[in-house]
């Protein structure tokens, strides 16, 4: 009696313990479908990483284990993302097991896929870098500010962790993370992740991000820096010859924040760094979970290039907080993000400027709309980016298109709902993801329809150009440009006096604008006016070698200027620009010649760029 009795409970136990398995497996996520990742996160998926890893700047090597807490579903094998890495062993459970990378893919890499059984709750993959790794960029010490210690830094968007940590490279999968990072003692480590102030002398330095976050969002810097604050929660690091430069540029970053909140809800990240990196940086910034990742083209001296900081601000609700669930739906991460970047500045510096930053934008996404003219389909906010490099999205679509988007949604709807509405998604939708589809069902349910407005939502997102109700930006300041820039073009003289207190957003405008028949006696003119081709502001620098090149002019030394800058800043939007103008002009045998000994100056994602661009 007493073993029927044992008998019955055992079984009652099994069964138990089986529904309870059974009820917690049909908890998992519902994940879509990914063409940019090997995952199969509903058969297995990861949902925290500890990463133990040695950095060796002699061999540019990164070699250590990235161990992963999974969820299984009942799957007998668990797949993740590698590129470019050397895998030397796996376990599951603290036991070696079996692993087989798949047929290798340019863009995607290849699927590793790991041996696990119903019961497995932990993967450990021990492995290392290698010289084509994509995601890291090496520099040596006279690649950085100093010109004393080499510098190392990670690029993750889109697809590239999985070319220095094999993982579920999707965005949709969020993982906290531990890290345990050892480096030269001289050198200091940061991720996006808790960070220590000051260099600790062993050169070992442990992270933790409590925070679940996308796998493009893993970053790590290393270099000899040095962290000064800004607020109890705000400041930066950068090298020692550039700290106090930076920490005047970035001084208002704590009244960001506070601006950035009493619009659209708490920031959830605790602390809230910026990092200057060396020029190489491909971007103007990267939006790293408390470290935004930085580009020195923004130090201008005047604060006059800080709404990169309210961008990558302003990212922390959306596409960190939220994020897009594929790279399809891009435009949910950077469309939203423009438009709250453009509302922080306009709440700290007033409506002018941030109507100036929007009708930047809207021109480059007009000169958008002309380059992709012969694929009409990439004009639209949600994309079919299946079997092309995501990075094909991360243009002036996605994000001014975007913005117009919301800015004319909010015209139609008024400030007041639309701020309501937005501060509701945020919260919301906090720490998950998004499509593009489940997004208009949001709409549609929390601001449309609840105030009985109609809107033509799927023509901005579902065909290509922009719609003819699309928001009209005006401002008077541009406008008192387009005239001075009139009146010199007729007279061939211009008032200085008139032209004193310009932001360095009317000079940009001012410069785009000039009509294709400008003459090289007016360009001369002008230079010799405002100097412009040995301007400090890195933005208009930019716009007149652009103009330079376009117009052939040659006049004070600018040919060796444009040289030297494309020589030593690496930022994406900066260099394709000018080597486009190049092509543009006929001078391709020119620009190749430049950038023979520019590109090993540059990022992977910049140079993989300029490649296709020069035919290389």
């Amino acid at each position: 009696m007493k073993n029927t009795f044992f008998l019955i409970l055992v079984t009652l136990f099994i069964l138990t313990s089986c529904q309870e398995n059974k009820e917690s497996l049909q908890k998992l996520p519902n994940y879509l479908e990914e063409s940019h990742s090997y995952a199969q996160p509903n058969d297995a998926v990861i949902t925290h990483l500890d990463l133990d890893i040695t950095v060796d700047f002699e061999t540019q090597v990164i070699s250590g284990t990235a161990t992963y807490d999974i969820e299984n579903s009942g799957s007998n094998q668990i797949i993740l993302d590698s590129k470019y890495l050397e895998i030397e062993s796996v376990t599951q459970n603290g036991e070696q097991t079996e692993f087989d990378l798949g047929d290798f893919d340019e863009s995607l890499g290849q699927p590793l896929t790991v041996a696990i059984k119903e019961d497995t709750k932990q993967i450990a993959v021990t492995y290392s870098t290698t010289s084509k790794t994509e995601a890291l960029q090496w520099l040596t010490a006279q690649q950085t500010a100093d010109k004393t210690n080499p510098f190392l830094f990670t690029q993750g968007q889109a697809i590239l962790t999985r070319t220095w940590i094999p993982i579920q490279d999707s965005p949709q999968i969020r993982i906290t993370y531990d890290a345990t990072v050892k480096v030269p003692s001289q050198l200091m480590a940061v991720m996006s992740a808790e960070n220590p102030k000051e260099k600790n002398g062993n050169g070992v330095y442990h992270f933790k991000m409590k925070q679940p976050i996308p796998a493009y969002l893993i970053a790590l810097a290393i270099g000899d820096i040095e962290y000064k604050a800004i607020s109890e929660r705000t400041g930066v690091y950068a090298e020692k010859s550039m700290i106090d430069k930076v920490h005047t540029e970035f001084s208002d970053m704590e009244k960001m924040v506070v601006a950035a909140e009493n619009l659209y809800g708490d920031y959830d990240w605790d602390q809230f760094d910026v990092i200057v990196l060396p020029p190489s940086f491909p971007f103007g910034g990267m939006e790293n979970p408390r470290l935004t990742f930085a580009t020195p083209t923004v130090i201008a001296g005047d604060k006059s290039l800080t709404s990169l900081v309210a961008h990558e601000l302003a990212h922390s609700w959306s596409g960190n907080l939220v994020t897009n669930a594929t790279w399809n739906d891009f435009w949910l991460n950077e469309g939203f993000t423009v438009y709250f970047e453009i509302r922080i500045m306009e709440a700290l510096y007033g409506k002018d400027r941030a109507n100036m930053l929007a009708l930047i934008g809207r021109q480059d996404l007009e000169d958008e709309l002309e380059a992709l003219k012969e694929s009409p389909n990439d004009t639209k906010l949600k994309l079919d980016l299946k079997g092309r490099n995501p990075d094909d999205g991360m243009n002036s679509i996605a994000y001014d298109k975007g913005y117009l988007f919301l800015r004319t949604l909010e015209e139609k709807v008024g400030r007041d709902n639309m701020d309501a509405f937005l501060k509701s998604y945020f919260k919301k939708n906090a720490f998950s993801t998004i499509n593009t589809e489940d997004f208009i069902t949001y709409l549609n349910e929390n601001l449309l329809e609840k105030n009985n407005i109609t809107f033509n939502t799927e023509e901005w997102i579902y065909q290509p150009g922009v719609p003819e109700n699309a928001a009209v930006i005006t401002s008077d300041a541009f406008s008192n440009v387009e005239k001075t820039l009139e009146e010199f073009l007729k007279t061939n003289k211009i008032d200085v006096t008139k032209t004193e207190n310009w932001t360095p957003q009317e000079w940009v405008h001012f410069v785009r604008n000039f009509p294709e028949d400008i003459s090289v006696a007016q360009m001369q003119q002008l230079d010799n006016s405002f100097d412009f081709t040995n301007s400090t502001n890195s933005y208009i620098t930019m716009v007149w070698y652009e103009q330079s090149i376009l117009n052939n002019y040659h006049g004070n030394n600018v040919d060796t200027k444009i040289a030297e800058f494309l020589n030593t800043v690496g930022r994406r939007w900066y260099v394709t620009t000018l080597f486009n103008a190049f092509a543009e002009a006929e001078r391709i045998e020119e620009a190749k010649e430049i950038y023979k000994t520019a590109r090993g100056n540059y990022h992977s994602v910049t140079a993989n760029t300029v490649d296709e661009m020069l035919g290389i």
